[in-house]
């Protein structure tokens, strides 16, 4: 089911501001980790397109972006090469990316945890204390234009794999700008309430 965006003003259309300065932990108001397999496809390709999201909309100070795999197939790694091209294709570099493993701190570290399908949406249960468990979801919750289940595991397919991820990521990603905005949004109408 598709997230529906906030009734506050978007952050999208927020004039930009020095997004060049990297965000330090005490800025941070939000933090996403993006979940597949191992870390090398799909959710390294979500970090990168949703971090370029963040940038642009000016938002780098206070959103955090990470990944991680549930299983530790490839630590260290670079992304997959192909994957890699595919995300370079349209504007967004994945080099400075290094896979790693989910550890028990991301539940507690991290506001959402996405999952790339449901396989690695279960195998995060598994794993998350149950005070965190509201965390989890799965990325494709916030496709807008796509109505897709899961983001496919294009690893051993063809170069259309790799664009089919992309498309569903995109999509995501934007429905995910849009509901991280009103996170932030949210405690600043809640305290101008208050005083009122």
């Amino acid at each position: 089911m598709a997230i529906a965006p906030c009734s506050g003003p978007s952050m999208q259309n927020k004039a930009h501001t020095d997004t060049s300065s990297i965000a330090s932990l005490t800025d941070v108001r939000f933090s996403v980790l993006f979940l597949c397999m191992g870390n090398i496809c799909r959710s390294p390709t979500a970090h990168g397109v949703f971090r370029h999201k963040v940038h642009m909309s000016g938002l780098a100070q206070q959103v955090q972006v990470s990944s991680a795999g549930t299983h530790n197939y490839h630590p260290g790694e670079p992304p997959d090469r192909r994957s890699q091209r595919a995300a370079a294709d349209r504007g967004y570099d994945l080099s400075d990316l290094r896979a790693r493993q989910l550890t028990a701190q991301d539940f507690e570290q991290h506001d959402l945890l996405l999952a790339m399908d449901w396989d690695n949406l279960a195998l995060a249960e598994q794993r998350c204390p149950p005070a965190h468990r509201r965390k989890l979801r799965r990325l494709t919750e916030f496709c807008r234009r796509h109505d897709a289940a899961v983001v496919p595991d294009p690893y051993y397919g063809g170069e259309s794999g790799f664009q089919q991820v992309l498309d569903l990521i995109e999509d995501a990603c934007d429905g995910l700008l849009d509901h991280v905005s009103c996170q932030l949004i949210v405690p600043t109408a809640v305290t101008k309430g208050e005083r009122e």
